[in-house]
């Protein structure tokens, strides 16, 4: 049986629903063509981050105040562990002539300054969209829900008035009103949504008494405040919604397609088991979907959205009620 898993994102036409989230990975050019080859419908490349921006810009700046002009057309690649700003917009030149499939890049900021100039650079490097992941954690307590809100809007103004390519927003669960906020973020003009990020969250080493810094990466487990919110939003915003976060098997993709996702971002599966996970991703999909006897991807997705199901308490709280009452205690 021929199956049909074409889907749209962000306005593009995909041949598959998966997509590998921004990493590590795309760091290299064959590890991009190695995607497309085991199935990637489209590559997040990994975030240029504006510390590294601001880094080219004072270096820059420093070279040109200590040798004249002579230094003018040189734009450093900044610190030793990052992209740096003219290096990132080589890996998009590079990508895009090495692969058929979309290539988007990942903006990783929080603020507004230098973002609308550098979005036109990422444009004309042939990105084929922009992902906004706003990373900003309020720990100092100072700014109120709202304030915090209207930062992510006017980043996402900005970008979009300066681009013409699709706009997607990288999105934390931790807001008051998350449907709400994404809803006003879609009447703002955002062609998308990644739900969700995953923000660092520190440790303490009890033996040196010092807060340690890792990154674990994410498990199946994760799955479920993602599928809560994109089965909930399934079909009643405009833009397209991304899952991300938890996917280590097909299992995983089924899930986040039944609920209404457009299409499925993993990353921490493909470090975990190296770039050909992706095949198993995609035959894992196709099993389904024979099993299902399902021809068309359109058939299974968003069938256990809110919208959808004839019971929609299973998203709101009665469930979690019913869930409750339904536990037993252990015989002690």
């Amino acid at each position: 049986m021929s199956i049909n898993l074409t889907s749209r994102y962000l306005g593009l036409t995909l041949k598959n629903p998966l997509v590998a989230a921004a990493s590590t990975v795309g760091m290299k050019i064959d590890n991009i063509r190695q995607l497309e080859d085991n199935g990637a419908a489209a590559v997040v490349l990994p975030s240029i981050f504006e510390e590294e921006i601001d880094f080219d810009i004072e270096e820059a700046e420093r070279l040109l105040f200590a040798t004249g002009s002579e230094a003018s057309s040189y734009l450093p690649y900044g610190g030793e562990d990052g992209m740096g700003a003219e290096k990132y917009l080589d890996l998009i030149r590079q990508a895009r002539e090495a692969v058929d499939i979309p290539v988007i890049a990942s903006l990783n900021g929080i603020s507004r300054a230098g973002w609308t100039q550098y979005a036109s650079e990422v444009e004309q490097a042939g990105a084929n969209a922009i992902e906004l992941n706003i990373y900003f954690l309020p720990t100092d307590c100072a700014p109120t829900g709202r304030e915090v809100e209207e930062r992510y809007l006017d980043i996402l103004r900005a970008v979009k008035a300066c681009t013409s390519i699709p706009v997607s927003m990288k999105l934390s669960p931790y807001f008051s009103s998350p449907g709400h906020f994404i809803k006003e973020l879609d009447d703002a003009g955002a062609d998308g949504f990644v739900l969700f990020n995953r923000f660092y969250q520190p440790d303490i080493d009890l033996r040196e008494t010092a807060m340690t810094r890792d990154l674990r990466l994410s498990n199946r487990a994760e799955i479920r405040l993602p599928l809560l919110w994109i089965g909930s939003l399934a079909g009643r915003i405009k833009g397209s919604i991304a899952a991300s976060t938890g996917v280590a098997t097909a299992d995983e993709v089924l899930k986040y397609l039944l609920v209404g996702a457009d299409v499925v971002m993993t990353a921490s599966a493909l470090i975990r088991h190296g770039i050909g996970h992706m095949r198993s991703l995609l035959e894992g999909l196709q099993a389904g979907m024979t099993v299902r006897e399902l021809d068309h991807l359109d058939q299974l997705r968003g069938q256990l959205s809110r919208r959808s199901v004839t019971d929609p308490t299973a998203f709101d709280r009665a469930n979690y009620v019913k869930i409750l009452k339904a536990v037993t205690p252990i015989d002690s």
